[in-house]
């Protein structure tokens, strides 16, 4: 599955529901990209996982900028 880069502007244009979605997914894929990491095999893109981390705490940041606790 191909991640969207998302940039922190767009990600300010999404509803709440939205980020929730997206985070999900980005969660979703992290855990797969950690699993075929540890089972050995060769990472495809190296910077994938962290761009995935980082994503995933601007959406945290922004949904508890508008309140919303998670």
């Amino acid at each position: 599955m191909l991640m969207a880069i998302y940039r922190i502007k767009e990600l300010r244009e999404k509803t709440i529901e939205e980020l929730e979605k997206i985070e999900r997914e980005l969660k979703t894929e992290l855990s797969r990209e950690k699993s075929a990491v540890k089972s050995g095999t060769k990472a495809e893109n190296p910077g994938k996982i962290k761009e995935i981390r980082k994503t995933i705490a601007r959406i945290k940041t922004i949904m508890k900028e508008r309140g919303e606790k998670k």
